[in-house]
């Protein structure tokens, strides 16, 4: 398929998936979209035989789209930088410390013991797996997805401080995380059995410190040029500019572009529309990267449920993915519960905090990149099944029960 067809099928079938939620479903858009996709695959898998043809033309749209690609490379920077436009920047610095734990020494308590439980998991099925593997799956596994994050905490309705700290949490941590999973491949790919502490100190701060200063530097850059225009068309222009450039500028300087999208988008979020722009020019912008985040939140939810129909499945892998998912949880609640602990002593948690930071740490598309990004020696195909996996029950289960889990809370 062209790129021309695969882009009319895609929107048509996002269009489609959309109405039905909307007319009968009624789930939160995005949820919606991928059950739709991914009932739609299932079927197509189940009864392709006796639809060769329309089951075949589903698979080649799937093979056809490069996943790891379209998000890691494209959608990935406006999502952020949507995501981070509405972020209050007074409230998030109230908050500051623990999103900063959350997203750094949370990723590594998780990382780890993720890594360490799979390891003995696939022992127990008499299937060894190097523990750097491992490691690595505990590193693409343990970031709360902006992307799913943000699209569902907005029909959550849970209490506002804590959406901010999981909201904060999820927009930050990709960084820490990457870095990790960057550095795990790097010394996998080398056969290393020690990770050189130096190369992890330089790769943090090139990635995550180089990604937030350019950050900076490009909403400020945005800042200064917007102040001299009142035109809401050459202004909306501007902040397209800033997130297309500035990613692909980060990547060349091989810095964090996800980061600096997050940092870029505070920035215009609140300096930029507050002393800048014009009630016009507000409202355009506002509504324009709403609906950017809209329809590329339905695009991607769409291309996760499509995916389904490329996975391998294999029968024992489903098993030890349905044992992962627990795994998975169990790593989330000590990580979100350590840091909590030791800031218990300076800070005001609410009640049942570290129930709903873990129920509502939810896995995306982002987990499903890195998992595509393994090469097939390093158990490409086991480890995406059980990404897979994970992300679903993450979207489906924690995604639509998240407000009622934290109302029952709150009533206990």
């Amino acid at each position: 398929m062209n790129i021309n067809e695969i882009l009319s099928v895609t929107i048509v079938l996002t269009a489609v998936f959309a109405y039905i939620n909307h007319r009968l479903i009624k789930w939160p858009p995005t949820i919606g979209i991928m059950v739709l996709s991914l009932v739609s695959s299932i079927l197509l898998a189940v009864f392709g035989s006796s639809h060769s043809f329309l089951s075949g033309k589903a698979v080649q749209l799937a093979s056809s789209i490069d996943f790891q690609d379209v998000l890691m490379n494209f959608m990935l920077s406006f999502l952020l930088f949507a995501g981070a436009i509405h972020i209050d920047a007074g409230k998030l610095k109230k908050e500051r410390w623990p999103v900063l734990a959350l997203s750094t020494l949370g990723i590594l308590i998780s990382t780890t013991l993720v890594g360490g439980m799979t390891f003995y998991l696939f022992l127990l099925f008499h299937l060894p797996i190097p523990f750097i593997y491992c490691l690595l799956f505990g590193a693409l596994i343990s970031p709360t997805d902006p992307i799913a994050v943000l699209a569902i905490l907005k029909q959550a309705k849970i209490p506002a401080s804590l959406e901010l700290k999981i909201s904060g949490e999820s927009l930050f941590n990709d960084g820490v995380a990457v870095v990790v999973f960057v550095t795990l491949l790097e010394a996998a790919r080398s056969g290393a059995s020690a990770i050189d502490l130096l190369a992890v100190g330089k790769l943090f701060l090139q990635e995550a410190v180089g990604g937030l200063l350019f950050g900076a530097v490009l909403g400020y850059t945005g800042y200064y040029a917007l102040r001299s225009i009142d035109d809401y068309k050459v202004e909306v222009l501007v902040t397209l500019a800033m997130v297309m450039g500035g990613y692909m500028i980060a990547s060349h300087l091989h810095i964090s572009g996800p980061l600096a999208m997050v940092v870029a988008g505070i920035v215009t979020g609140n300096k930029v529309k507050e002393e800048v722009l014009s009630e016009t020019s507000r409202d355009y912008v506002d509504k324009f990267w709403e609906l950017i985040d809209e329809i590329l939140n339905a695009i991607l939810f769409l291309l996760i449920g499509l995916e389904m129909l490329v996975i391998k499945i294999h029968p024992v892998i489903l098993v030890i993915g349905a044992i992962t998912i627990f795994l998975v949880l169990l790593a989330r609640w000590v990580s979100v519960f350590l840091p909590v602990f030791l800031l218990r002593f300076k800070l005001r948690f609410e009640k049942h905090a570290v129930a709903v930071l873990t129920w509502g740490g939810l896995r995306g598309g982002l987990s499903v990149a890195l998992s595509l990004s393994l090469s097939p020696a390093m158990h490409r195909d086991e480890f995406v099944l059980i990404t897979y996996m994970v992300v679903v029950f993450s979207i489906l289960v924690q995604g639509l029960t998240i407000g009622r889990f934290a109302k029952r809370l709150q009533k206990a």
